[in-house]
This record gives structure tokens, C-alpha cells and sequence, in this order.
């Protein structure tokens, strides 16, 4: 979630949630298009991506996008022995469209302010 590493940013600057074609069919929503993911703790709203290796019903989110950070849907709680987090998943409800984050990455605002 730190998206400090320029490689990785540098292959996948966008932050992506990945989903079965016909989930996304029946969202209405294209290849692409916006959309916003939200659990009990919180939302993000991020770009669908097709992927049919993903099971119908679920939705997979990489833990490296700042601005659009999946830990904020998740269980926060550690192993109190190990503090070794959870399995990340939980139940969440995806919805076509939203509004992503303006700022890309992490520490973007003191980039853009330092220009």
C-alpha cells in the first residue's frame, strides 16, 4: 500500500481490482470503467479489470495502491504472538462508477507541490 517502488509503479501506475467478465456484465460496467468496492469498513473506488481466473462473486485487490488501499476494507486485527495480519478477505459490496482519488501514488501532493 506504500507505492513506493517506481518499477512496480511504473507497470501498473493505475490501481485495479480484478473480476470475472460476466460479474462485471451484469454491473453494467466495461473493461476499464469505474468502479467502487466498499465492506462495513470502509470504500475505494478503482478501475475494473476483466479476468476470468477470478471466481464469479469475488474480487481481487492488490495491497500496493496508496490511493486506493484495500487494507481499508479489511480486518485490521494481528496474531497477537506472531503480528502476523489475518488472511486478507472480507465481504464487499461493488457498485458500477465513483469518484477515485485525485492523488496518485504516495507522497504525490509534496511532488506536486515541490514543481
Amino acid at each position: 500500500m506504500t507505492r513506493r517502488s517506481e518499477v512496480l509503479d511504473a507497470i501498473e501506475p493505475d490501481p485495479v481490482a480484478s473480476m470475472h467478465s460476466e460479474d462485471l456484465r451484469a454491473l453494467g460496467v466495461p473493461a476499464g470503467g469505474t468502479i467502487t468496492v466498499s465492506s462495513r469498513r470502509g470504500g475505494i473506488t478503482l478501475s475494473a479489470r476483466v479476468d476470468d481466473g477470478t471466481p464469479r462473486g469475488a474480487v481481487f485487490i492488490p495491497f500496493c495502491f496508496y490511493e486506493a488501499a484495500a487494507n481499508l476494507l479489511t480486518n485490521p486485527v494481528l496474531d497477537p504472538f506472531g503480528k502476523i495480519p489475518e488472511f486478507k478477505y472480507c465481504a464487499v459490496r461493488v457498485a458500477a462508477g465513483g469518484s477515485a482519488a485525485k492523488t496518485r501514488g504516495y507522497n504525490a501532493d509534496a511532488a506536486v507541490a515541490a514543481d
